[in-house]
């Protein structure tokens, strides 16, 4: 019954169909669900892996990883189901993190990565315009790399304009001039939470205040501002702490709370990128499709198993992806069922104290999901709970029948 008693504490009252599917311990469907089928030897599904929490927690590899992998690759080190690692990270260049995964868990991957911001090489309409860029890491080659062609980060931004920046007074210019900045900067990407949060607070918002021309005096009546693309809306993540980390979604509360508090109207996007984000999930399976295709399975993808750490990240967007209708150019793509699964390795804790009182365990505001997000019992309900990556790896395998040669 942890399962329940966990989701009660959140302030989610799991359905009896939910509670009916777990098993006597809580981890997997019901055995109706294996009932005997011919063995399949090509794959019809897919997996989409979360990596912090699931694989890693920092640097430190979960050890279930690489069991579970071992399973996934045969003795030429080729994945025998498509696999996209779907990581809200967005601070490196997606080789390094193909790189980092392949040593932690002793298979090669290369174009299996998905970075939260890896969906922005389909808006070719902003990759001439001069973009302001916040975050951390090589941002300039991560913005180019993705197509971007005049990207501009926050720290030139302020060596251009020294006087917007004060907040630490050990960083105030001691001469007081302003050097002269031509460019009109015509979009904002945010790959990421920064170093230095008053600095890209202070110098987003002069931008955004400006339309475009931070030296300039705020004009408010500028509304809407100019677009925000923003990846990676993840509240906090977990690392080798204890507790979870603050993550990007922190700053974007900051950042919205601040530009409605300065104007009196809400921050806009342009797109919302990484999970539980409708576009992420369509674009993971174009990748998907695309390993099928490259290896030449003719067997069609049906179902794509998303595993993952966060119930307000991971199986809130596999659930929203089932619910949605696709409009843009990937709309061809989007045939695939998705289900969740669920594990015990992260974010997601299954011994969680439930609330004496559970009338005092509010739902939407304990929701760790973005504004911008409705809050929906049912999409926090993932199809499996289980202890790890491996565990769910050997539970796909018998949902799918599936034995590779």
């Amino acid at each position: 019954q942890q399962p329940s008693l966990c989701l009660r504490s959140l302030g989610i009252s799991p359905s009896l169909s939910f509670l009916a599917s777990l098993s006597l311990c809580g981890l997997t469907r019901s055995s109706s669900l294996l009932r005997q089928r011919q063995l399949n030897i090509l794959p019809s599904f897919g997996f989409l892996f979360d990596i912090d929490g699931v694989l890693v927690r920092g640097k430190t590899p979960i050890p279930a990883a690489k069991t579970a992998f071992q399973k996934l690759v045969n003795s030429q080190g080729q994945f025998l189901v498509p696999v996209v690692f779907v990581t809200n990270a967005g601070n490196c260049l997606r080789q390094k993190k193909a790189d980092q995964l392949s040593h932690l868990l002793g298979v090669p991957v290369s174009k299996q990565v998905m970075m939260s911001h890896s969906p922005l090489r389909m808006f070719k309409r902003y990759h001439e315009k001069c973009v302001l860029v916040s975050g951390q890491g090589p941002l300039l080659d991560i913005a180019r790399d993705l197509g971007f062609c005049q990207p501009i980060t926050i720290e030139t931004l302020r060596e251009k304009h020294p006087l917007l920046d004060v907040v630490d007074h050990d960083r105030r210019p001691n001469v007081l001039v302003s050097i002269y900045f031509c460019f009109k900067i015509l979009s904002v990407v945010l790959f990421g939470e920064p170093v230095r949060w008053e600095t890209n607070l202070q110098l987003i918002i002069d931008v955004l205040l400006t339309s475009g021309y931070p030296g300039n005096p705020y004009h408010r009546e500028n509304y809407p501002h100019i677009p925000v693309l923003a990846c990676n809306m993840d509240l906090m993540w977990v690392a080798e702490a204890q507790s979870p980390r603050f993550g990007h979604g922190t700053f974007m509360v900051c950042l919205e709370n601040i530009y409605k508090k300065i104007t009196g109207k809400d921050l806009k996007y342009e797109v919302l990128m990484g999970k539980p984000s409708k576009l992420t999930y369509q674009y993971a399976e174009y990748l998907i499709r695309a390993q099928a295709a490259e290896r030449q399975w003719k067997q069609p993808i049906q179902t794509l198993y998303a595993v993952g750490d966060n119930l307000m990240t991971d199986v809130y967007g596999a659930n929203l992806y089932n619910h949605n209708s696709w409009e843009n150019e990937l709309a061809s793509a989007a045939a695939a069922h998705c289900r969740s699964v669920l594990v015990c390795t992260g974010v997601y804790n299954p011994h969680a104290e439930v609330p004496l009182d559970t009338r005092e365990s509010i739902t939407e505001t304990v929701f760790h999901g973005h504004r911008d997000f409705r809050f929906d019992p049912g999409l926090v309900e993932p199809d499996h709970i289980v202890p790890d990556v491996d565990a769910a790896v050997d539970l796909v395998f018998q949902l799918e029948n599936f034995a590779p040669n």
